[in-house]
């Protein structure tokens, strides 16, 4: 199982319209990196949800339910359908992260434009503990 974290403004879909709805269909990515995350994930794999540019901070946990297929012109864009696992126990924020040495090199903090990006077994570890902290 892969894990990464994927990018929402909260004003244009939080976690709690992920709740809501059950599970979404993650589209609209216009980055290379990120749609090549995207295609590489696999049913099962897990993602934190990070509520972007407003609140910035990781929130919840994600599952991929439905592999990539194609968005828009199909030749470079790609979505994936999630579905949302738990609600953390406390959102964990990217000042924390940030603070965190264990974490320097996640590629929230490495990468903070990227929309969909890598997390490790140990990061992954690092950010529920903190959510429990």
């Amino acid at each position: 199982m892969a894990l990464w974290l994927m990018k929402s403004e909260p004003d244009v879909f939080s976690w709690d319209d992920l709740v809501r709805d059950g599970r979404t269909e993650w589209d609209g990515v216009r980055n290379h990196t990120a749609a090549g995350n995207l295609r590489a994930m696999k049913v099962g794999d897990r993602a934190f949800f990070y509520h972007s540019n407003i609140g910035l901070e990781i929130v919840g946990i994600m599952e991929v339910s439905r592999e990539a297929r194609p968005d828009g012109d199909g030749k470079h864009w790609v979505s994936v359908e999630m579905k949302p696992v738990e609600k953390l126990e406390r959102p964990v924020t990217l000042k924390q992260v940030k603070a965190e040495p264990k974490l320097a090199q996640m590629e929230l903090v490495k990468y903070s434009r990227l929309s969909v990006g890598k997390v490790s077994p140990d990061e992954w570890s690092q950010v529920i503990d903190m959510s429990k902290a």
